[in-house]
């Protein structure tokens, strides 16, 4: 069964049970946005103690990095989106 977008999902088998992903962009910005804020939030308790301050810099410059890799996915998703069917309208408000 395909997705509204046209691509085929990604099934992985755990013994009994899969995990079915159907929007990989979607998923990809969402877990993109996860590891934001573990960056930044890890990064702010190290910031507490001066002797992990230098870690803490290398966690907000890891989140800035990932803040750069959002747009990227929007960008990608709207590229494959276009190129699969390009005169096909795609709801632009539900951009991830």
């Amino acid at each position: 069964m395909a997705s509204s977008a046209g691509e085929r999902p990604i099934v992985v088998h755990f013994g009994h049970d899969e995990l079915v992903i159907r929007q990989r962009y979607e998923v990809a910005s969402i877990v993109n946005d996860i590891l934001i804020g573990i960056w930044f939030l890890v990064g702010s308790f190290l910031f507490l103690s001066g002797t992990t301050t230098y870690a803490g810099t290398w966690l907000f410059v890891l989140g800035s990095i990932e803040m750069l890799v959002r747009p990227l996915i929007r960008l990608t998703r709207r590229v494959h989106l276009r190129r699969i069917a390009p005169d096909r309208e795609h709801a632009a408000a539900h951009d991830f």
